[in-house]
């Protein structure tokens, strides 16, 4: 039908453009014409007249045929709209813009339709968003050449059909049927079936269904006698010939409806053969001992590609549930396992499918099968791997937390001493040059430590308000020196961004990493355009599992004309260590630090790519609308007035090295240090009343009572002690903690000698 229709409007198209250029083909002869007469002789002027003549006659012929094609479409209208005058379901035509061309004699009577200028007015209020039903109907016409669908009305359940024809006009034609059970055929199912609503009220019976029951019944629980129904369970159902066994099978509809199909089967158990099992609404398969499918309805052999089941053996369809196909098979045989779903892996299908497999026993004309209900469960097992993932992910952050923590902690202890050591060696010293790269790959270090809290969000930030094309404009000339000589660096921004909080060391490692990873992307040169955005979301973005709430955002790209990503490895890029760079190229933390810098500032980071044009990185930042904000409270350096410290500092620090340091350091500047392992070594000591402690120096994770727990005990005592926690975690992996405890700062590890005593003396002055 739509083909013709494609022929139809394809053959007027053509006829209307011929006549046209009927005119243009007439005149293009007459200089030819023309040419033939000004010809000094006649073998001359022979071609050109001849080629002149041809030009007048394909006119005339256009003309002819492009009138017989009008007649014909005349000819057809009228008949179509003779065959539709009498047809009695409401048929209208309309033009492109819904408005009302014709409408038959039914549709006058019944919607008024003469009376209106559109089809939408003309159905009024009969069901919801008209407007919007026509107009994607009316879309997939122009795409397709017919559509259909089916609404629920005040009057039950309308079907509507829309051709397209000539002219690009529309016949639209409406079916009504008060007992259509969602859009769905039950009507001429050979399998008794009906529909109930959520209340279990009875919305429509099929004949099948009514001749089993003798009547039309009002309530689903009036004629099954042992509710509740359970999916492939046996039954109890009240038919006129009394009751009687059945296999119920419910299907989701629209509405809250379900749709119910009835399997009857004899008192001992077997099931009716031919067209009931045919006709099931699921994939369905009958199991032979030893494996052998016996029959599969026509829904699971379209499923797996079936054209018989002769010699068809489960192990070739499904991959067993931890075990062999055999296995589980023979123990439903022997009553175990039956109606508990089993998830399996459908084998030899186009795409990855997963089926919820669900087993019955049944006597066949005396041999015993199995009969299992197929369901997809592929979007379940999707969701299923995908919470997995996140569990993964998480516990992986957690443990690079933890390992990064224990780091900072060694670290803490080898760049102390390595500054213990230096201030007894001057330049001029040959140990000098030794502690000095001690000290530098210790700073590295603590930088790839970073990179690990920065994956796990746990990493230190010193938030500021920033203006992204300040921060990429003063990040250029490294950027430059980052791609080389064969990518280009391309800038563009927009004049309306807006401002965003964030921790400008960490934004710039992320826009590093990811021009970083372009260039490689790109190995025999391109161009890397970093594009900024003011973008306003008026409902939520939702993409890649993350939710983007409404509101105004900075929006940055960073897209090359690389390599491309392959589809299979997007989801993994942002995992930890997974890297497709060769060995010693890349630690696989790039991108897994980037997103964990991103998701920390509140952001979103998503990838398109496509394989051989390139990739791009999109990332979105809240906007912070905030014209003048408080530099971050930062430990007061101030400036001693004598050359050493003064007053008692109390020094808890589970870590035996990092406490030697820094009881060390302290000591040097002239503090008196008391040191304890834990927070119950502290409290012991403050016991003693005649104890006059200025600062409380404390690791927040120790093992027994945490820093912040002992400091609100202690304080209870002597509230005007002031407080310096020190942590290889962030600052806000504690921040509530922090918030209620007054007079107290914090000092991330690795911290320095001086970083500890310019902090300490800031505190005590």
């Amino acid at each position: 039908m739509a083909g013709d229709g494609d022929t139809v409007r394809g053959i007027s198209e053509t006829a209307a453009a011929l006549a046209h250029r009927a005119p243009l083909v007439a005149v293009a002869g007459l200089p030819l014409v023309g040419v033939a007469v000004v010809m000094p002789t006649p073998l001359a002027a022979l071609p050109f007249l001849a080629g002149g003549c041809t030009l007048f006659a394909l006119a005339a012929l256009l003309r002819v045929f492009s009138a017989s094609v009008r007649s014909q479409q005349a000819q057809q209208r009228a008949a179509l709209v003779s065959l539709c005058e009498e047809d009695a379901n409401p048929v209208f035509a309309t033009g492109e813009d819904g408005e009302l061309v014709w409408s038959n004699r039914a549709a006058h009577e019944r919607f008024h339709a003469r009376a209106a200028q559109t089809l939408a007015g003309a159905l009024g209020d009969l069901f919801a968003s008209p407007s919007a039903v026509l107009y994607r109907l009316q879309n997939t016409a122009l795409a397709k050449g017919r559509a259909s669908e089916d609404v629920v009305t005040r009057r039950g359940h309308l079907r509507i059909t829309v051709h397209l024809v000539a002219n690009r006009q529309f016949v639209w034609r409406l079916e009504e049927g008060g007992d259509r059970g969602s859009g769905r055929t039950g009507e001429t199912a050979t399998l008794p079936m009906l529909t109930a609503s959520k209340s279990g009220t009875v919305l429509f019976v099929n004949e099948a269904m009514r001749k089993l029951l003798g009547h039309r019944p009002s309530a689903l629980d009036r004629v099954v006698t042992d509710m509740p129904v359970k999916s492939g369970a046996v039954h109890r159902l009240q038919t006129r010939d009394g009751t009687v066994p059945v296999r119920i099978v419910p299907v989701e509809a629209t509405a809250g409806r379900t749709e119910y199909y009835f399997l009857q089967l004899t008192e001992e158990g077997a099931t009716e053969h031919g067209a009931l099992f045919e006709g099931l609404p699921v994939p369905a398969l009958m199991i032979r001992p030893g494996g052998e499918v016996a029959s599969a309805n026509r829904l699971a052999r379209d499923l797996f590609g079936l054209r018989d089941t002769d010699g068809v053996m489960m192990a070739r369809l499904l991959d067993g549930p931890g075990r062999g196909v055999a296995d589980w098979l023979a123990d439903a045989f022997e009553g175990r396992g039956l109606m508990q779903p089993e998830v399996l892996r459908a084998q030899h299908t186009q795409t990855e499918t997963y089926l919820q497999v669900t087993l019955a026993r049944v006597v066949d004309n005396g041999e015993s099968l199995l009969v299992a209900l197929l369901t997809d469960a592929t979007e379940l097992k999707t969701l299923e791997a995908k919470f997995v993932q996140s569990q993964k992910m998480q516990a992986i952050g957690q443990l690079a937390g933890g390992v990064a923590h224990d780091f900072n902690n060694l670290l803490t202890a080898i760049s102390g001493h390595c500054d213990l050591l230096l201030l007894r060696h001057d330049s001029g010293d040959p140990d000098y040059g030794d502690l000095v790269q001690i000290h530098q790959n210790a700073n590295r270090a603590a930088s790839l430590v970073g990179q690990l809290l920065a994956f796990s969000r746990k990493q230190s930030q010193t938030l500021e308000v920033l203006d992204l094309r300040e921060l990429l404009s003063d990040l250029t000339h490294l950027l430059n020196r980052l791609v080389g000589e064969k990518v280009t660096l391309s800038l563009v921004h927009d004049p309306e961004v807006g401002p965003i909080r964030a921790d400008r060391r960490q934004l710039e490692q992320v826009f590093m990493n990811l021009v970083v990873n372009a260039r490689d992307a790109m190995k025999d040169g391109g161009v890397i355009t970093v594009e900024t955005e003011r973008v306003v979301l008026a409902d939520a973005l939702v993409r890649d599992q993350a939710r983007v709430p409404p509101g105004e955002y900075t929006v940055v790209r960073v897209s090359d004309q690389g390599c491309g990503i392959p589809h299979d490895r997007i989801e993994k890029i942002f995992e930890p260590f997974y890297t497709t760079k060769r060995v010693g190229e890349g630690t696989g933390l790039g991108l897994s630090t980037a997103y964990g810098i991103v998701k920390q500032t509140g952001g979103y980071i998503f990838v398109d790519s496509v394989v051989g044009s390139g990739s791009c990185f999109t990332l979105y930042f809240p906007i912070c609308e905030v014209l003048e904000v408080a530099a971050p409270p930062v430990p007061e350096r101030v400036r001693p007035t004598h050359r050493d410290g003064s007053g008692v500092i109390l020094l808890v620090e589970d870590e035996a090295p990092v406490r030697a340091f820094a009881s060390r350091a302290l000591r040097m500047r002239g503090y008196t240090v008391i040191e304890a392992q834990n927070a119950e070594e502290a409290l012991g000591a403050l016991a003693d009343p005649d104890l006059s402690v200025d600062v409380f120096v404390t690791d927040v994770i120790m093992p027994g009572m945490d820093g912040p727990t002992w400091v609100q005990k202690a304080l209870e005592t002597r509230p005007g002690v002031r407080v310096i926690f020190v942590s290889g975690y962030a600052e806000d992996h504690f921040g509530e903690d922090k918030a209620r405890i007054p007079n107290s700062v914090f000092l991330p590890k690795p911290f320095s000698l001086s970083d500890l005593t310019a902090t300490v003396q800031g505190q005590v002055h």
